[in-house]
């Protein structure tokens, strides 16, 4: 062989093997961001479920505040009937005088 095919044999090798370095190095590096991807997902996945409860919570939440206020509204109005029944039970008294 000559000189000048062995140059470029050698040359061959050494690209060759720089381009195996690279594979190598891009498949760690594949496998990295597969590994942070996963994780990202699982991440992802697990705000979905603690927004999907703090929805639950929430409408739990405005569902107990309206019983709330429905049972002060009731307490107002069993106490505006019951005035308006001491008011009634005065007229009738004063009738019968």
């Amino acid at each position: 062989m000559t000189a000048e095919g062995e140059t470029l044999l050698r040359t061959l090798e050494a690209r060759v093997t720089q381009l195996a370095l690279e594979y190598q190095a891009l498949k760690d590096r594949y496998a990295t961001l597969s590994q942070t991807l996963m994780e990202k997902d699982q991440t992802i996945n697990g705000l979905k479920a603690q927004v999907s409860q703090l929805q639950q919570e929430y409408a739990d939440l405005k569902t107990a505040r309206m019983i709330d206020i429905s049972s002060t509204e009731m307490k107002d109005a069993k106490s505006r009937i019951s005035k308006l029944v001491r008011e009634v039970d005065k007229c009738i008294a004063l009738l019968n005088v």
